[in-house]
């Protein structure tokens, strides 16, 4: 009799056993099937911007005091008017979720190998709110208009001297939702004749891990 009760005893334990391997197994691919859900929603929400290319059209970008800067495909724009330093750049969005622009900080030179940022405190908001579609073209614009920010000073430098020291200018923007913030560096090239070339030298993503 006491050798039936163990036995059953046995059974019921190697049941529960083969039970919790089971349940956790099942638990564990839930869970990766989660993570790779949860991943692939937030690729598609995802903006990443660049410059935009040859064949998309040029686009008008209007400031509050009505002065306009038409800007040529996978082009910037510098302009020194009235004392007021009006910047623009026709963008891309080769991501798959809308680019919603937060702010921008430009550098009076053209960086090489810096490895950061700049500091997020220093970005400069958005006076209006920027949209640049999944796979479509939209563009940045910003400002200078305060002629003794020590910024424009720079800049105005910078432009006194054809453009030679190049711009970098840093774009911080986002999903619609508020997340996956990132960071892109563009560096602007000056050709003569108010023409400059911007070209993309590093995506800092600041919600997640960096990959690099």
């Amino acid at each position: 009799m006491a050798d039936l009760v163990t036995a059953a005893d046995l059974a019921t334990a190697g049941g529960t056993l083969v039970l919790a391997i089971a349940t956790f197994g099942a638990t564990r691919s839930s869970n990766r099937a989660a993570r790779i859900a949860e991943r692939a929603l937030l690729v598609g929400l995802r903006p990443v911007l660049a410059p935009s290319l040859a064949t998309d059209p040029p686009v008008k970008v209007g400031f509050q005091d009505q002065h306009w800067l038409k800007i040529e495909p996978g082009r910037a724009a510098v302009e020194d008017v009235n004392e007021v330093i009006y910047l623009g750049l026709a963008l891309r969005n080769i991501g798959q979720g809308m680019g919603v622009l937060h702010g921008w900080h430009l550098i009076p030179q053209r960086l090489i190998q810096v490895d950061e940022h700049a500091d997020l405190d220093l970005f400069r908001r958005q006076g209006i709110d920027l949209y640049i579609p999944g796979g479509g073209t939209g563009y940045w614009e910003g400002a200078l208009r305060d002629p003794e920010d020590p910024l424009a000073v720079a800049v105005r430098k910078v432009l006194a001297n054809d453009g030679d020291d190049g711009l970098t200018l840093e774009l911080l923007y986002g999903d619609t939702d508020g997340g996956q913030r990132t960071v892109t560096r563009f560096g602007l090239t000056a050709m003569g004749n108010g023409l400059w070339i911007p070209a993309v030298s590093r995506h800092w993503e600041l919600d997640r891990p960096s990959p690099r």
